[in-house]
This record gives structure tokens, sequence and C-alpha cells, in this order.
């Protein structure tokens, strides 16, 4: 696979954008991910290539991991803000909160920006729904405002890209709202001719209450590319029918043939990733206005079983990590994760909305949730480092840029996220706040995090979709 190598050395590489609507308001998401070991679906990749990938990871992660023991030091900076980039919420001063040293800058300015993919030759991919894929190409002096250009439009809703080499030419397949796209790379030339593989996937639904149209994709070692088809409605058993299934993960052949359905109940899977092991995760945005599930006294309501009410929704259930198992059932919209005994291998309770009493499904039987986030995060872009080059501590794990929420009281705050992986049990571990500062103490924003990627300059690249921006985070 060609891909920039600062990513992923010695290994296939997938680098992703997505973006999606999450709850009632608009979300997005990218997963650019490495992908070594193909146990991420029904087909695998040889076993040299895992035995070379494990090794490799084996040594990053543990040195990563014993290096990011301890709090996270951080400061408040001022963004700086290059001639020409400080309309908007940039015409006044700044600040994010970012590890100590670290600096911050207004690098570019697009509208609605949210998924970011590097290509080959170093130039940045930026996903602006709805019709259009931007791209920026740094200048010698990589603090200075790139040069930008419209590489593709007239698309409907774009978010999901992904290189890969097919027949010996590198292709950049492109994931619009309703089918996928693929597009010979010409490089400095741009792109070929649009083909499209894969047609008429789930799109606006005129029924839905939370409709979430556009896709995610990932291409894997196997070349087998990999979406999210996110959910119509916040919480319905009309939502899972349908061929593919809505809230679900499915995968294509890289023809677009060959439809194979990997996990159900994935409500919004706006982020995916392939992690250190080879297996594809999914960042998941859970359901909104969850009904009390218990038959006891909350919230002041005798019996609160079966009521909405917002100091319980404002923590459950929590948005997930999860490990994109073939044929797993991450539990949506019959199962809720239960954060009440930690955020890690969370079991389930019955929704009290659509799952009274498991009549639909047996929540007891699922495999628990790997990794909790706090509710209502709106988990988007999602990351792994290993082989990218910001310093060593980060390297083992992953990075994930949160949205914020919609309907908690007060708001969730929008953020960047570190995740770290560890080793030995092949799991992620408990987010710590890399990038925040975005809410102010009001509950107000003036800029949403949607996305962040490592640089081939050591820096960390993050998209705004609010303030319509990309942020160069140096350490």
């Amino acid at each position: 696979m060609v891909l920039w190598m600062a990513i992923r050395l010695g290994g296939a590489v997938a680098v992703t954008l997505a973006a999606a609507a999450c709850g009632a308001g608009a979300g997005a998401t990218l997963a650019h991910s490495a992908a070594a070991s193909a146990s991420r679906s029904q087909t695998t990749a040889t076993a040299a290539t895992t035995a070379t990938t494990r090794t490799t990871a084996t040594t990053r992660t543990t040195a990563a991991t014993t290096a990011t023991v301890g709090p996270l030091p951080r400061v408040t900076v001022r963004l700086s803000v290059p001639a020409g980039n400080g309309r908007g919420v940039f015409s006044r001063p700044r600040t994010l909160t970012v590890p100590r040293g670290w600096k911050a800058e207004v690098w570019a300015r697009v509208e609605n920006a949210r998924f970011m993919a590097w290509t080959p030759q170093h130039t940045l991919l930026v996903s602006a729904p709805g019709d259009t894929v931007v791209e920026l190409t740094p200048g010698a002096n990589p603090a200075s405002r790139p040069r930008q250009q419209v590489l593709l439009s007239g698309l409907t809703q774009p978010q999901g890209l992904a290189f890969d080499t097919v027949g010996g030419q590198t292709v950049l397949y492109v994931a619009e709202s309703d089918q996928i796209d693929r597009y010979v790379w010409l490089g400095a030339a741009g792109v070929g001719a649009r083909t499209v593989i894969v047609h008429n996937l789930p799109d606006l639904d005129p029924r839905g209450d939370d409709v979430h149209r556009v896709k995610t994709l990932v291409v894997g070692s196997d070349h087998r590319i990999y979406i999210d088809i996110g959910s119509a409605f916040n919480a319905s058993r009309t939502d899972i029918a349908g061929n593919p299934p809505r809230g679900s993960i499915v995968s294509y052949a890289p023809d677009g043939s060959d439809m194979q359905v990997i996990a159900t109940g994935v409500r919004n899977g706006e982020g995916l990733s392939f992690a250190p092991n080879g297996v594809l995760w999914s960042a998941v945005n859970e359901r909104d206005s969850i009904a009390y599930p218990f038959h006891r006294r909350y919230g002041g309501v005798a019996n609160a079983y079966g009521h909405v009410i917002q100091s319980y929704v404002n923590n459950h259930p929590p948005d997930e990590l999860v490990a994109v198992t073939p044929g797993r059932n991450v539990g949506w919209p019959y199962c809720n994760p239960d954060p009440n005994h930690g955020m890690a291998n969370m079991s389930f309770d019955d929704d009290a909305q659509t799952n009274p009493g498991g009549k639909w499904l047996n929540c007891a039987k699922l495999t628990p949730i790997n990794r909790g986030v706090a509710a209502h995060s709106a988990p988007l872009g999602f990351h792994f480092l290993e082989g990218s080059s910001l310093p060593a501590r980060f390297t083992g794990g992953a990075v994930l840029a949160v949205h914020g929420s919609w309907d908690r009281e007060p708001p969730r705050a929008p953020a960047v996220l570190w995740v770290p992986w560890s080793n030995a049990h092949q799991t992620l571990g408990a987010p710590v706040t890399l990038i925040s500062g975005f809410q102010l103490p009001n509950g107000s924003r003036w800029g949403r995090a949607a996305d962040a990627v490592p640089g081939p300059d050591g820096s960390l690249y993050v998209s705004d979709d609010t303030a319509g921006a990309i942020y160069r985070i140096t350490p």
C-alpha cells in the first residue's frame, strides 16, 4: 500500500477521513488507521505480516506505555493566527489548552472542515461537507499558510477518504453518503475519472429522527474497504432492517463486490482505525434521551422506570470504543452500556423504551463494551498513532477528537483526547485530555474539534468544523 510512511513503518497503511451527523446536530469523523494483520475481517493477511507487525508493536507500545505513566501537564496558550487567517471567530484572541511546551496556530481556513488524510505527496486532504474535498499543500516552512485548492466538487456529502494500491496503481477512495467512488491518484496532477464501485448505500431517510447520512471509510491490509452505516433514528427497532443494515459496519472487496456485514448494533460508528495488533476498532456515538432503566426511585420519581430524567441522561449511556470483531453485536438499539461499575468492560442494561424486560434481545449475552467515553462526548476522528512522528510517549495509543454534546446540561465540551493502548491486554485504557479550550465557561463554543491526525513534520493537525479551521499543534 502506497502511503505517507511517517504514519506507519514497515506495514500496510490505511489513511481515512470521515464525518457523520451526531445526535440532532452535525458530527463528523475520520478514521486514519494503520493495518498490519487482518484479524479484523473474515479474510486474513499472511502470518509473516502479522508476526512482524506484532513484534514491532510490542516494542513501541511497551516503551510508550512506560513513558506515559503519571499526569499530563498542560498549559493554556494563545492561538497564533497568521495574516489572512484572522476572520470570523479569530478576529479576537483565542486560546487552547495543550501539553506543556506545545504551540498552537490557525494553519488554514476551510469552511466546514471535518476530516483529513495525508496523501503520498504529503499534501493534506480535507473533507468539507456538503460537496467538496479540499487539498492543502504545505510550503517550505511548515508553519506558513498552505496553498489551497478544491480537489473534488459536486459530490453528495463526501466524508470518508482512503488510499490504497490496486492493480499497481495508487487509488483514492471517497465515501459519499450514497455511494463509494474510486479515483486513480495522479499526484500533483490530481485525480483521474471517477468510478463508482458501490451504489445505493443507505442515505437520507425522511422517516428518521436522527439521520446519520455520511460514511466513514478505511482500507485494510487485505485491501477490503470498511465503512460504517449510521442509524436513521435515535433508537428504533425498525432501523436495523435492510441490506446492508443501518447501525452496522460492513466491508467490500476492492471492486465493490462481496459485501459482508462485520458488526451490528453500532449506532453511529464515527471513528474507524486499526489497532497495533491489526484489529479494527470503532469510536461510537451512543443514543440520546435515554429513559431510566430500573424500577426504583430516581430524580424525585418513586418508580423512575421509563422516565427521561435529565440528570440520568447527562451521564448515560457512555459513548464507546469497541473492537470490531466479525459477527459482534454492539447492542444498539436494544442494549445500553452501564458505566456504574467503571468504564472498562461495561455490561449492558435493557433499553426501557425499545427492549423492556429483554423482550427483543438478551443483553447479558453480549460481549462487554471494551472502553467507555464520557456520555455525549460525540467521538469523531479516531487514529492509532503507532509509527507517527509525535513524541514517543504518545505513539503507544490513539488520538480521538470529541465534538461535544448537544443535549447534555451542562454541555460536554469538545476536545482532543489521547487514549493509551495496552500491549499486554490488547485494549485501550482511560482517555486523557490532550487539547481543550473550544468551550467557554458559560457553555458556549467558538469551535468544535472534528478530527486530529499526525503530520509528517511531527505536528498534530486538528480540524474544526465550527470555526472553519485547521490547527497545527506542535510539540
